[in-house]
């Protein structure tokens, strides 16, 4: 089966880990992932400058590792990433912006991603979100 996976929630809450559980689930079940799409808060899973305490886990530190492991493609709605200060190189030079916190594997673009990632897939999957 192809799956689309859109995680809405926050790198903190509960329904991001469920994301990458599921998503790691599905590889290892030998279904096959055809986007992920990090929008709303999610967003946030992707920033490079995330800082996770000792004793949590790093849940954007396993999403990067994941992606990157498994050759996944990852978009992260430009949007909303720029609404909430996640910036890539480009972002932040077109903004006049100090830094960016936004490195590969991940990829900035438009809600037509998640729309085509719908029609490619058998089944979308959303996470959080309200």
């Amino acid at each position: 089966m192809k799956f689309a996976i859109a995680l809405f929630a926050a790198p903190h809450l509960p329904a991001s880990r469920r994301a990458l559980r599921f998503a790691q689930a599905a590889l290892a079940g030998g279904h096959e992932i055809v986007r992920l799409f990090f929008y709303q808060d999610g967003v946030h899973s992707a920033a490079s400058n995330v800082v996770t305490p000792q004793d949590e886990l790093d849940l954007p530190g396993e999403w990067r590792e994941f992606v990157t492991g498994n050759g996944l493609d990852a978009v992260v709605c430009i949007a909303a990433a720029l609404r909430r200060g996640v910036l890539n190189d480009e972002e932040a030079l077109r903004y006049s912006r100090p830094a960016a916190n936004l490195e590969a594997p991940w990829e900035l673009s438009g809600l037509g991603q998640l729309h085509e990632a719908a029609q490619q897939a058998d089944r979308l999957i959303c996470f959080g979100g309200q």
